[in-house]
């Protein structure tokens, strides 16, 4: 059983060695409207997720993290999650929904999930306060 909570499923395994989105190189390659950053001291992981938004819809995401492989997955899942989707509906996607849509991480890696949404969350604070005067967001 103790080997059982190290157990990755295909598709975590799948965005972990195929990650979607990555950001490759100088983030000024991607003509993104904000970026959110978080980290987690105690385990060290840290993400920055890059949104580009259109009729407050996010068309496109792109991010970059240091971390463990459930990070990696968890990332790129949720920026293949919010595609299309408005600012309100993206920010809905939580730790649980990319929990699942993985088909669950193990227990103890549960926190990647939550640093992806968070760092979602973080992209949209700063692209509200960019563009709020805009469009009366």
């Amino acid at each position: 059983m103790e080997n059982q909570e190290w157990v990755y499923s295909d598709k975590v395994k799948d965005h972990f060695m195929n990650p979607r989105n990555f950001l490759f190189g100088d983030e000024n390659q991607f003509d993104y409207d904000a970026v959110g950053t978080v980290g987690n001291p105690v385990c060290g992981d840290q993400m920055k997720m890059y949104i580009k938004v259109e009729d407050n819809k996010i068309t496109d995401a792109r991010w970059k993290t240091y971390g463990c492989a459930s990070a990696i997955a968890s990332t790129s899942a949720l920026s293949e999650m919010i595609k299309g989707k408005t600012i309100d509906e993206a920010l809905k996607i939580d730790a649980k929904a990319i929990d699942d849509y993985l088909g669950n991480l193990p227990k103890h890696k549960f926190h990647c999930s939550i640093l992806g949404h968070e760092a979602l969350a973080d992209a949209v604070k700063e692209y509200r306060k960019n563009h709020s005067a805009d469009k009366g967001i």
